[in-house]
């Protein structure tokens, strides 16, 4: 995780001045439990809603229960206000390729194949190839293979457009190194890295967590979403608290939650 919520609410205090002290909204921002950034973030956009600021609102000590009932209704908008940013390594692109097809709400940033050459070339290998000597074996010749042929590809591309092949003809440095990348580029397999940006909110998070780390999901990505599971708990175990770690017959184990949508 390279980025998460911060909330000031102070940035509250002159708006809830404006209303007669009587009502008490200026206490909101004097809460003395501290909860996480996401939590509290989702609890002011909740209870600007319903303009529960006052002494009969739903105090910071009752953060969990609030969020339950918002699960519970299923009142998702007030989720999109939190974002999480992940960076993502050791991911093939056979993982991305399969990530972007349920993209509603997240933003992704993916290493272009186009810019950058193969000096920066690693490999994923599948984890059901993993232990397995003879299927390493063959993963490890597989990759050294692709990675030989893209570069004698690349060689033989930027012999051709020096000599002025029209295809490969560029009117800038970075063009004429995309024309030869972009050819070259097609020998490489799925197991290719693809180090990734990815950006969601909290709604959008709990719907990946519910189509990716389902035991019908893809093994790598399956995996990869139990890991992004564990960071989002930590940092606010009240918005993921609902989702619970479930053991599958596949050794991979599943995400599984009451509130599947909301």
């Amino acid at each position: 995780m390279i980025a998460k919520p911060e909330v000031n609410l102070e940035g509250l205090r002159d708006f809830l001045k404006g209303f007669d002290p009587e009502l008490k909204f200026i206490d909101y921002v004097d809460d003395p439990t501290m909860i996480p950034a996401g939590t509290q973030l989702t609890k002011i956009a909740g209870q600007q809603c319903y303009f529960a600021f006052g002494s009969g609102r739903s105090w910071n000590e009752d953060a969990a229960r609030y969020i339950r009932n918002i699960l519970e209704q299923k009142h998702g908008s007030v989720l999109e206000h939190a974002n999480y940013s992940f960076h993502l390594y050791g991911i093939s692109r056979s993982l991305t390729h399969e990530l972007v097809r349920h993209r509603a709400g997240l933003a992704f940033s993916q290493t272009s194949q186009r810019y950058v050459d193969g000096k920066i070339l690693r490999f994923v290998m599948r984890p059901e190839f993993q232990d397995d000597s003879e299927l390493e074996a063959m993963f490890f010749a597989d990759i050294d293979s692709a990675a030989n042929k893209y570069e004698r590809r690349a060689e033989l591309l930027m012999e051709r457009q020096q000599r002025g092949q029209g295809i490969l003809t560029g009117e800038k440095k970075r063009d004429l190194r995309k024309k030869v990348n972009q050819a070259a580029r097609s020998i490489l397999p799925n197991e290719t890295e693809a180090p990734t940006v990815v950006t969601a909110n909290v709604r959008a998070w709990r719907h990946m967590l519910n189509m990716r780390a389902s035991e019908h999901a893809e093994t790598e990505i399956r995996r990869l979403f139990v890991r992004i599971f564990a960071c989002l708990l930590h940092v606010d175990p009240i918005l993921f608290g609902d989702f619970q770690v479930v053991a599958k017959p596949d050794g991979i184990p599943a995400i599984e939650t009451p509130f599947v949508k909301v």
